[in-house]
């Protein structure tokens, strides 16, 4: 062989490397699992903090994005209306397994899949909403996390009601779009009646509502606020903090960042725990793991926690056996 002609087959086997290689990378990350995500809230804020907890699960399992696994999310950026047609476009792509971020995302991933694996984090009653036969035995292709939000309402507003005994007129907060809406709506009216308190139910499908929101409590010389759990309070956590203390209007929510944020008092679930446990099943599953074989997982811990400074700058004297029994007490 021709010293011109032996270079020209280097040359040419170099260059079909050179393509090879690419494509066998592309074979490579093609073959690694989808996880799908279908998310209710936006990709920042609060939104990224859950996120990040739920690839956190997914590495405790063994998995990684980019090395072993890929992830592809969908965000409704909190128009709820929009999720149907997420879903849809997400089990079209065939991922492994679907992430589903809070109860509107769930029923829309439900909704569009019986056979796709879905782990869901919600603060409904799974059952009851029909999300899986049973908490011990979800049966289907769903399993996941419940926050039990909707149960512990009542409880804010008990909480919300020893902090300031002398109020007599309170509102309740939520968003209308949210799935589990009535039956919040329902749980809190029932405990308003118990504890003799006047209870206004208002609406904020948006963060651009809270500012009339907030100015109709005004207007309805409303003393005290539990804010509803829904994925858009907890993303606007801050500007409703700075709204309750803005109108000197003392609030609760299940949101712990709400305290932390300046509002009175928080009362909740640890979240992140939550999502990251959602990680952790998903990661199971990707291993063979059935979700109708994987127990619903029921949030059991709740911590209160107090914001004193908010409350010296409201004119409250938080009770003695509040303090005592706060997991936290911001001074």
């Amino acid at each position: 062989m021709r010293r011109r002609d032996f270079i020209a087959l280097l040359g040419g086997t170099a260059a079909a490397c050179s393509e090879a290689w690419p494509l066998a990378a592309r074979a490579q990350q093609s073959a690694a699992p989808v996880v799908g995500v279908l998310a209710a809230g936006s990709p920042n804020g609060f939104w990224a903090e859950m996120f990040t907890a739920f690839r956190q699960g997914l590495g405790d399992a063994g998995y990684s994005e980019g090395r072993n696994v890929t992830i592809e999310a969908h965000w409704a950026e909190d128009h709820y209306d929009r999720l149907p047609v997420l879903a849809a476009d997400l089990v079209g792509r065939g991922p492994a397994v679907i992430g589903a971020f809070a109860t509107p995302a769930a029923k829309a991933a439900k909704a569009a899949t019986a056979n796709i694996p879905i782990v869901f984090v919600t603060i409904a009653d799974p059952v009851q909403i029909g999300l899986v036969a049973s908490l011990n035995r979800p049966g289907g292709n769903l399993t996941g996390v419940s926050l039990l939000g909707v149960e512990v309402g009542p409880k804010l507003l008990e909480l919300l009601h020893e902090a300031v005994p002398s109020v007599k007129v309170v509102a309740l907060l939520i968003n209308p779009t949210n799935p589990n809406a009535p039956t919040q709506s329902k749980a809190v009216q029932a405990a308003a009646q118990r504890l003799n308190l006047q209870l206004h139910v208002l609406s904020a499908s948006s963060a651009n509502d809270l500012d009339p929101t907030f100015a109709k409590l005004h207007q309805l010389r409303v003393a005290a606020l539990m804010i509803g759990q829904d994925v858009l309070f907890g993303a606007e956590e801050k500007q409703l903090a700075k709204l309750s203390n803005d109108y000197g209007i003392p609030a609760i929510s299940a949101h712990r960042e709400f305290a932390g944020a300046g509002g009175l008092m928080s009362y909740g679930t640890d979240e992140r725990d939550a999502y990251r446990q959602a990680g952790t099943y998903a990661g199971r599953i990707l291993k063979g793991e059935k979700p109708s074989d994987l127990p619903v997982v029921q949030a059991v811990k709740l911590d209160l926690v107090i914001n004193l400074k908010t409350a010296k700058r409201l004119g409250i004297t938080v009770p003695q056996t509040l303090l005592v029994a706060a997991d936290e007490v911001i001074e």
